[in-house]
């Protein structure tokens, strides 16, 4: 078993994960795809907001992204396909949306997501995806560089080694991620003791890159709306309009029209080490230490390593 090689590689934006797994297993930016963040209002629902990873069986998942996946190409072309993740994940329609065509094999324990690997790299020829989410949940909850996120890169440095023991000889196993993450500096509760929320109806997104979608009875034109944010926060955040984000290529060089109604009027995003915090789920948002979603290097930076067996 030998490193062949390692870098670093840009995920698209925004840094999460139902947007960046999309695009890594569509060959898509966001703008093709339609998976925009993770959570962003359904257009003409009067306002639902689709939290991307949940889901809501409300929204077809193959309407919603319509490429195909690497998955559906792959069995087509002959080649066994499977996804190895947590149980819960199965028949979600995040995963119907983004992982069909592949055969999905539940496991929880770490001895478990190996064998079920293993045991699929046994049919030739074959691709296997596994997702391991102990590292992000860790850094969400205490931070990047504590003690629990640390066990839990260790944790995922160990299956891997164990795959790579495990697999048969000509396996090539590539380790990555879907973003980064920052730990939190600055909150600031949206529409608390500010007029930031003042002609917005909807809030979605996240805390480090928030879709923000102009009230219906709204008079203030979207360009004063990003100056009044802009006058309060100034650089800490960089805001765009629908057609700026667009025409600055910030979910790729093409945009659907179905991608394109589902982005905010306005995009704010958070820059240096502060968070957005949306006024209904505050207190929730607010104890995560470690968050992503942004454009800076950290959120959007991640591995690649192949090893070959």
């Amino acid at each position: 078993s030998q490193l062949i090689s390692h870098g670093v590689i840009r995920t698209s934006f925004p840094s999460t994960t139902s947007t960046s797994l999309a695009t890594l297993t569509t060959g898509e930016m966001p703008g093709a795809h339609g998976m925009m963040g993770y959570t962003v209002q359904v257009p003409r629902s009067g306002g639902r907001v689709l939290n991307s990873l949940k889901w809501d069986e409300r929204v077809d998942p193959v309407i919603w992204q319509p490429v195909p996946t690497l998955f559906e190409r792959a069995t087509a072309a002959g080649i066994h396909t499977t996804h190895v993740a947590a149980k819960r994940y199965e028949n979600s329609g995040f995963t119907r949306a983004v992982f069909r065509g592949a055969s999905y094999k539940g496991a929880n324990l770490s001895e478990d997501l190996i064998s079920e690997t293993v045991q699929a790299l046994e049919k030739t020829p074959s691709f296997v995806y596994l997702y391991v989410n102990d590292l992000d949940s860790a850094g969400h909850s205490d931070g990047v560089g504590s003690d629990k996120w640390i066990a839990a890169l260790r944790y995922v440095d160990q299956i891997a080694t164990q795959l790579l023991e495990k697999s048969p000889a000509g396996t090539r196993i590539w380790v990555t991620a879907d973003h980064g993450m920052i730990n939190v500096g600055e909150k600031i509760v949206l529409g608390r003791d500010n007029d930031l929320l003042d002609g917005i109806s909807v809030v979605a997104g996240e805390p480090r890159a928030r879709h923000l979608y102009r009230s219906a009875d709204s008079s203030e034109p979207i360009s004063e709306i990003i100056s009044r944010w802009e006058m309060t926060l100034g650089d800490k955040v960089s805001m765009f309009s629908r057609e700026s984000a667009i025409a600055a290529g910030l979910f790729g060089a093409e945009v659907s029209a179905d991608a394109a109604d589902r982005i905010g009027d306005l995009i704010a995003i958070a820059q240096e080490n502060l968070v957005l915090l949306d006024p209904e789920r505050s207190d929730k948002e607010g104890l995560m230490v470690g968050h992503h979603g942004g454009d800076s290097l950290i959120e959007s930076s991640v591995p690649l390593l192949l090893c070959i067996k």
